[in-house]
């Protein structure tokens, strides 16, 4: 008789799990099965041949060691900017840590945009040094190199080393380092010997972390690298888009799955390891306030420049969005984005695609706030095998690339794959980890002895559940659906993939215009872009308001 009573909340508890075999394991599936039975029987024969052919192994190759060289460039740039985050006490601090938090939030495409705006062959900086210099030539080519791509994925990573090994550095207990000062350690000794053994474990388990979010880079090498530097993410649209070759777009999805689960894994075993208790200690205790001459120009010096070269690209955008054409500052490309002019790039005039945008990213926000809260319930039950299995199977979506989502959709969905309803399922399948991630520790820091005095005044289960649950834990859903938004709305490899071209959203609009000729497609694009950074910029800023004390793995 219980069991009946508690079967509508069974039911409740499967519909995350229900939702997950249906548009993730499901397309996944018919990737599967076209890789490994294209034509109806099982065979290795496809397989076989795409193993055979160099361009296999070349993208394979410059996938992983861009990824690879990305990571060490993040590092070397995150680690000194992490330091002064970590260690010392400063005004503004906690606005300038938002600030270099920006870049991470922003969509590829406007990344993309930013960096082809600032050292673009007839970018900004191009142009000022051929002004100042009196050049013909535009002194720096990077567009359609490797550096560009370099460069774009560091810019976008250094936040995620500031956050991850600067928060991990900022607990240390700084008696270590002060005891062996006292015996005659040198700075350099002190730092090799005592303070990097002990931040090994986050260095790399942020440094798998980068090396994912490269690995899996699609708008930025898209954007930026064009063809000739194809990752396994590129060669899977070109395959399945361009050359409709779906076995061989099926077979690097899988390839692509194996090495991102195995990173994930190991991630994981990481990020457990860096956990170990180390008698931390509360940032407010650790943080020491910046004292003498030297110190105050060391520290200015370095947050002046990761400000600039962090936010340098962005501002350039914005800046370009009103200044393009070289007549003085103008509203046209705002005021364009209104009009649809005949050979125009878009189906639609641009602005319809904020619209879409918006109606995609409030219904992402609904489902994926119901879906994440949903299992983040689940999991906070008592520890079982069953939340043990459960909890790694609701992240298995972040593990996973958006085009290889948004390919499954396509060759399993059948007549649906050209429902409007893919878009905002395949937003909210890539934004529920991060519901589930933000919600569940909030949810776990909950104390359980509020719930049993209410339930001892006589307040049933519901009342219990609204009258203490929801008002403690309404700032962690806020922080969850400012992430859902900001998320959807930058959305740009499953929804290349998904989206009806007469139904486009931001992210395609710019994509598209990047694509086409002429000075209006081009401050189009910038206009366009220039919305959805400041957007974006006001999602993190949200979050960084609702958050309370940093709870949140994200």
């Amino acid at each position: 008789m219980r069991k009946l009573s508690r079967l509508p909340l069974y039911l409740l508890y499967a519909l995350p799990l229900l939702f997950l075999a249906g548009f993730y394991l499901y397309p996944l599936g018919h990737i599967l099965a076209t890789s490994f039975r294209p034509e109806g029987t099982w065979t290795l024969r496809g397989i076989e041949q795409t193993v055979r052919q160099p361009f296999f192994w070349k993208v394979l190759w410059f996938t992983t060691w861009q990824a690879a060289a990305s990571t060490g460039l993040t590092l070397i740039l995150g680690l000194p900017v992490a330091y002064p985050f970590a260690r010392y006490r400063f005004p503004g601090k906690s606005l300038l840590r938002a600030l270099t938090t920006i870049p991470f939030v922003m969509p590829t495409v406007v990344v993309a945009t930013a960096f082809i705006t600032l050292v673009g062959d007839n970018g900004l900086l191009n142009q000022w040094l051929q002004e100042w210099f009196h050049l013909d030539e535009p002194p720096i080519r990077l567009l359609q190199t490797v550096w560009i791509i370099l460069l774009a994925h560091a810019f976008y990573n250094v936040s995620v080393i500031v956050r991850t090994v600067g928060g991990f550095w900022a607990h240390l207990n700084p008696h270590l380092e002060e005891a062996a000062a006292v015996l005659g350690a040198s700075r350099w000794r002190l730092f090799r010997e005592i303070t990097l053994p002990l931040l090994a474990p986050s260095i790399l388990a942020a440094s798998l972390l980068v090396f994912l979010f490269c690995f899996t880079s699609f708008g930025v090498v898209l954007i930026l690298g064009g063809l000739r530097y194809a990752t396994l993410e590129v060669e899977i649209y070109r395959q399945a888009v361009s050359l409709f070759n779906l076995p061989v777009a099926a077979f690097l999805s899988l390839v692509q799955m194996a090495i991102t689960f195995t990173i994930m894994a190991v991630y994981t075993r990481l990020q457990a390891r860096a956990s170990l208790p180390l008698e931390m200690r509360p940032q407010e205790r650790t943080a020491r306030p910046v004292t003498g001459t030297w110190q105050r120009l060391g520290l200015g010096l370095i947050l002046v420049v990761t400000l600039l070269l962090l936010l340098a690209p962005l501002l350039a955008l914005a800046w370009r969005s009103f200044t393009l054409g070289g007549e003085g500052f103008t509203l046209a490309y705002y005021r364009e984005l209104a009009v649809n002019r005949r050979q125009s790039a878009f189906f639609v005039p641009p602005l319809t695609a904020v619209r879409n945008s918006l109606l995609f990213a409030m219904a992402t926000v609904v489902l994926s706030l119901f879906l994440g809260i949903v299992s983040a319930y689940l999991l906070a039950r008592p520890r079982s095998w069953v939340t043990a299995l459960l909890d790694p199977i609701f992240l298995l979506p972040l593990g996973t690339s958006a085009v290889t989502l948004g390919f499954g959709y396509i060759i399993s969905m059948g007549p649906l794959r050209t429902s409007l309803a893919l878009v905002p399922i395949a937003h909210s399948l890539i934004a529920s980890p991060f519901v589930v991630r933000t919600f569940l520790p909030a949810l776990r820091g909950l104390d359980p002895r509020l719930r049993e005095a209410a339930a001892v005044l006589g307040a049933p289960p519901w009342r219990g559940w609204w009258e203490v649950d929801v008002p403690i834990l309404f700032r962690a859903v806020l922080v969850s659906a400012t992430f859902a938004f900001t998320i959807s709305l930058g959305e740009f490899g499953a929804t290349l993939l998904v989206s009806r071209p007469d139904v486009p959203t931001m992210p395609v609009v710019i994509y598209r215009a990047l694509g086409q000729p002429g000075l209006l497609n081009y401050g189009q694009a910038l206009a366009m872009s220039t919305i959805l950074m400041v957007v974006s910029a006001a999602g993190l800023l949200a979050i960084e308001r609702f958050r309370f004390q940093d709870i949140g793995e994200f």
